[in-house]
């Protein structure tokens, strides 16, 4: 009898500890930045739920804390007075968080824009630098032409492709030759 005592008080140890640690298992898990803003809570007040965004239920508490400071009941004031400030500072960590996010990304954007400003101007600076060294500039392509004798000039006439003088063609190489009809049908094995 003394065993099933102690197992039976372990086994309710066990439960109660394990219903506890349900219970308080959401207690600390408040989601963080921008999604709060926007998500719709359902938030237990002294006059029951209320429910919406955070800018909303902060709208309702201080428009349940108005009515009860003017219907005089202090208790009730306060209490909405307490709801809406949790949800103020909800929103303003929130909102922290965001804007923290957002300064974060702009500053990044920034960096990253200077570095293409940099590169942009090492490039044009070495343009630039081309363009001005003769040396390194490319140089047109002129075939040594014989000068117009001066009745030529002065003919008007238009000169047309069969009396230009053309340049030599440089000869082909040579094409590779076929393999043997043989040799091309039968796969060798490899060894």
């Amino acid at each position: 009898m003394g065993q099933r005592n102690d197992s039976q008080r372990l086994e309710s140890t066990y439960m109660r500890s394990s219903k506890s640690r349900s219970r308080n298992k959401n207690r600390n898990n408040r989601p963080t930045g921008g999604n709060i803003i926007n998500r719709v809570f359902d938030s237990s007040g002294p006059d029951g739920k209320v429910r919406g965004t955070p800018q909303q239920i902060i709208e309702k508490y201080n428009q349940l804390h108005r009515d009860a400071v003017l219907s005089g009941d202090r208790v009730d004031a306060e209490n909405f007075a307490q709801h809406a400030e949790h949800y103020t500072r909800l929103l303003a960590e929130a909102q922290r968080e965001v804007d923290a996010k957002r300064e974060e990304q702009e500053e990044q954007n920034r960096q990253r824009q200077a570095e293409r400003d940099r590169e942009r101007q090492d490039r044009l600076k070495a343009q630039e630098a081309a363009a001005n060294d003769p040396a390194s500039a490319p140089q047109p392509d002129m075939a040594p032409t014989e000068a117009p004798t001066p009745v030529e000039a002065d003919s008007g006439l238009v000169e047309t492709p069969e009396e230009k003088p053309q340049r030599p063609r440089r000869p082909r190489a040579p094409r590779k030759p076929k393999p043997a009809p043989d040799e091309g049908n039968a796969p060798e094995a490899a060894e």
